[in-house]
């Protein structure tokens, strides 16, 4: 029975007592979707209204920064819709011509929302070299005050809340926009500065507070991208790859472990590696060790959902 054990690769999610264990998974997966969803349209409400109180206030104060910070809010607001439209699609069951399914639309929505960051950086740029060829007054100034700081209540919650639920299901895109809005809260308290710049005397306070702004956005959009093309180009913790690569070891009847290989889709793992078993095993014995190592590793790595395991035999 020599070198039976060197069968063939093994991506199992059904089967053999597993099947219920591959539910569970695809439930989570499901429950990530909707909570992702859920933490979207409690943001957007949540920045919309905060947006909308400040560009009533622009129009009162004729604010160069506070208009940066308001344009900026609304555009973090709108970068929940192609997110949302994302765990939507992520959760469309695989097909024929996706095998994999539709979760990397996640990641392609987390390039819009970088690229929107970017463009606020440029809009809030623009504008404050604006403000300093060509200087506004400031009318109602501790209302410029007062509006920066619901700007930063506002999206410091937001950002909390965003980051939370990202980090809880393994959302790049979601964590980037939370990163977002974090950065456009302590822009608006930027707005507060100003705002106190002018009321003592320093007009010109309000569009230089808008260029540290945008260098701010510049510093997050740096973060955010590197987020979200990092997940583009398959990168992962490397701390998850030694755990898998540990619980695999740990798995009765595996000899060795190893090239152990993870990538995300959208905001759920998968992992392939190879073990080695005992060349004397039969298909069978072997087919069930690899069974056990993919369930193994689903408990081990947190939002693992998907392993294929290749078999073969350990050196003599």
């Amino acid at each position: 029975m020599t070198n039976k054990a060197h069968s063939q690769g093994h991506g199992h999610g059904h089967g053999h007592g597993h099947g219920h264990r591959s539910v569970d998974r695809v439930d989570s997966a499901l429950e990530s979707s909707k909570r992702g969803i859920r933490a979207l349209v409690i943001s957007f409400v949540a920045l919309f209204v905060t947006a909308t109180a400040q560009a009533v206030l622009v129009l009162i104060t004729g604010s160069v920064a506070l208009l940066g910070d308001t344009v900026h809010n609304f555009a973090d607001a709108l970068t929940s819709v192609p997110l949302a439209i994302a765990f939507v699609l992520g959760r469309r069951a695989a097909s024929r011509r996706f095998t994999y399914g539709l979760g990397r639309a996640e990641d392609l929505a987390g390039v819009v929302v970088v690229l929107v960051i970017a463009a606020s950086a440029v809009y809030a740029g623009y504008e404050s070299v604006r403000g300093l060829l060509d200087p506004q007054p400031v009318r109602l100034v501790w209302v410029v005050v007062a509006a920066g700081v619901i700007g930063f209540l506002g999206n410091e919650l937001v950002a909390r809340y965003r980051m939370r639920i990202g980090r809880e299901i393994g959302s790049a895109a979601l964590v980037a926009d939370g990163l977002h809005a974090r950065t456009d809260g302590f822009t608006s308290l930027a707005v507060v500065l100003g705002g106190i710049g002018v009321a003592l005397g320093f007009p010109a306070a309000d569009p230089i507070v808008g260029l540290g702004m945008t260098v701010a956005i510049l510093f997050v959009l740096r973060d955010a991208a590197g987020e979200v093309f990092g997940r583009l180009l398959d990168a992962v913790d490397p701390a998850s790859v030694d755990l898998a690569e540990r619980a695999a070891a740990q798995v009765e009847g595996v000899v060795r472990a190893d090239r152990v290989r993870m990538r995300w889709t959208g905001h759920v793992l998968r992992a392939e590696l190879a073990i080695a078993v005992d060349a004397s095993l039969n298909v069978a014995q072997a087919h069930r060790i690899a069974h056990e190592v993919e369930d193994h590793l689903k408990r081990a790595v947190p939002r693992l959902t998907a392993v294929i395991v290749h078999t073969e035999p350990a050196p003599t």
